[in-house]
């Protein structure tokens, strides 16, 4: 059963303009409406011990917070932060009477300009991954650096993300990954880091530890009139400040969980020529393959949420486990 104000929303009724067709979306983290012309995201009151959205105001923080860092990539989308309320019976969008939840408003983009879609179709050329590659190297020219940023790069910060990884997956050992592969990575892990710390010092020393996007794979990649990169992570810094190595790496992992390895090697080396950061080459197989396991998790993640259906989760296992496998791939 659908909470009562998002079964309201899939009335026609609540919204302010026809919306035409209603369709609803979930995540593990945001209930996404889709109208005609326009998209609304309306976060869960949920606490996943990365992120708390459980209280109105937070939600309405993250809401504005995600606005604002996704017109960085693509601010002709993000419209601006709308309230949902209740007025004498009725939920509304952008109505008057109390305001009950706040959704992001976006402008809706075209589903088969998506490079997740595109790629299932093979219609992703090397030259378009060249203008991705491209965008992402100014982008981190421009993207915020600073001290506190820089301390991202460090290997206490790093290895905080990967034991949280490791720790937040032993409950589906046996589900989405055996116990063997689990303590394979595990082990390539740690054995990475402890043996290149100077590496990951050269990387802070060159200012390479960014403000990124922190979710860079291709379903977050659309091809419209310029290239739209959105849905960054808003709810936790820590997951959007990391080396510009990582966020290339994500995006080449995905490439290749899609079988698309010749475009994931295209995507990497236009990168290091417009960037000229060849030393990224010597992190990639490490970040793939910990991107890799950060998407597994997160699919398996979505095995525990009460609203998503049993077979979309039989889907999802499958998917968690492929991530898993191709995590194990890059050791």
């Amino acid at each position: 059963m659908l909470p009562e104000m998002v079964r309201a929303l899939l009335e026609p009724q609540a919204y302010p303009q026809a919306p035409g067709k209603i369709e609803l979306v979930q995540t593990q983290m945001s209930f996404v409406f889709l109208t005609d012309e326009f998209v609304y995201k309306v976060k869960k009151a949920v606490n996943l011990g990365y992120l708390d959205y459980t209280s109105l105001e937070k939600r309405q923080f993250y809401c504005q917070r995600e606005v604002e860092l996704n017109r960085r990539l693509c601010p002709e989308v993000y419209l601006g932060v709308v309230p949902i309320t209740r007025d004498r019976g009725a939920i509304l969008v952008a109505g008057k009477g109390e305001v009950i939840e706040h959704a992001v408003k976006m402008r809706r983009l075209p589903q088969q300009a998506m490079m997740d879609v595109l790629l299932g179709d093979n219609q992703v050329s090397p030259e378009m991954i060249t203008r991705v590659a491209q965008k992402l190297v100014a982008f981190h020219r421009k993207a915020e650096t600073n001290a506190n940023i820089s301390t991202f790069g460090e290997i206490k910060a790093i290895t905080q993300n990967t034991d949280e990884n490791f720790d937040q997956t032993k409950k589906y050992i046996g589900t989405t990954l055996s116990r063997e592969k689990y303590q394979r990575i595990k082990d390539y892990t740690d054995g990475f880091i402890e043996e290149n710390a100077p590496l990951f010092g050269k990387r802070i020393a060159d200012g390479r530890i960014k403000d990124c996007h922190g979710d860079l794979h291709a379903a977050h990649i659309c091809f419209t009139d310029d290239i739209c990169i959105y849905d960054c992570i808003e709810f936790n810094d820590r997951f959007r400040y990391c080396d510009v190595a990582s966020e290339v790496a994500f995006l080449a992992m995905d490439l290749d969980h899609y079988g698309r390895a010749d475009l994931s090697r295209s995507l990497v080396n236009a990168y290091v020529a417009e960037s000229r950061d060849s030393q990224l080459l010597e992190l990639l197989n490490f970040y793939k393959c910990y991107r890799a396991y950060v998407r597994g998790k997160v699919e398996s993640f979505k095995l525990d949420d009460p609203y998503i259906s049993k077979e979309e989760k039989e889907r999802l296992l499958a998917v968690a486990k492929r991530y898993f496998e191709l995590a194990e791939s890059y050791i």
